[in-house]
């Protein structure tokens, strides 16, 4: 439950860079939370094939990203109350909102957005795999008044913080550490580190332009240091 009293409410915030330090426009936030969520996880193999060809050896390849799916409705009916940043749209408007968020080719950096999804305590970067929207009722002049929409996401990590992950930048030393809220650089210097003044060195080597403000959910490297 939000302080407030009111359920917390699942938003989708859309990032432009692939650290998930730089926010772009206002998060998008679901009209209702969805009845369940699923998160998938796969693991790729080679088949080798054995002397004579009568069975297969799989042989490891690599970890697939995890996957997140799931379901939401978009209504103007007057059925779902309207949550602040919807009120006054319409449906399409909605969808439009959904789409620059997530979906949409963004000029600035070439590609779609880097999309942080968070559903307390679950928190989830990736970017956009598919979006299928069912429009269900619509007014005489043919304007939708619900929708449901299908989406899934599929896990993103930048490339240094995968190296890092998989072991081909100093495995037994590279630390990685997923930020919790209330998380300062200075403190997690000191825990990884056993000294804080590491954190202007870590900041660089992460990329981080304020490294005051870390954000929850987000994945940061502590490389080995000098």
């Amino acid at each position: 439950m939000a302080a407030d009293g009111e359920f917390n409410k699942l938003s989708l915030q859309a990032y432009s860079d692939e650290n998930f330090s730089q926010k772009s426009g206002a998060p998008f936030e679901v009209m209702i939370n969805p009845d369940s969520y699923s998160r998938s996880y796969s693991i790729s193999y080679v088949d080798k094939e054995n002397l004579g060809g009568l069975a297969k050896s799989p042989k490891f390849n690599k970890i697939l990203s995890e996957k997140l799916s799931f379901k939401i409705v978009l209504d103007s009916t007057g059925v779902v109350p309207l949550t602040t940043s919807n009120k006054g749209k319409d449906v399409e408007k909605m969808v439009k909102d959904l789409k620059m968020v997530v979906y949409n080719y963004q000029g600035k950096i070439h590609q779609p957005n880097f999309v942080q999804l968070q559903w307390s305590p679950m928190i989830f970067n990736g970017r956009l795999e598919s979006l299928t929207i069912d429009y269900k009722l619509f007014r005489a002049d043919g304007t939708p008044l619900r929708a449901n929409l299908s989406l899934s996401f599929i896990e993103f990590m930048s490339e240094k913080l995968t190296a890092a992950t998989e072991g081909d930048n100093s495995p037994d030393m590279t630390h990685i550490v997923t930020i919790k809220q209330g998380d300062t650089l200075v403190d997690l210097c000191q825990k990884v580190y056993g000294k804080s003044k590491y954190y202007l060195q870590v900041a660089h080597y992460n990329d981080l332009t304020n490294f005051r403000h870390l954000t929850p959910g987000s994945k940061m490297m502590f490389p080995p240091l000098k």
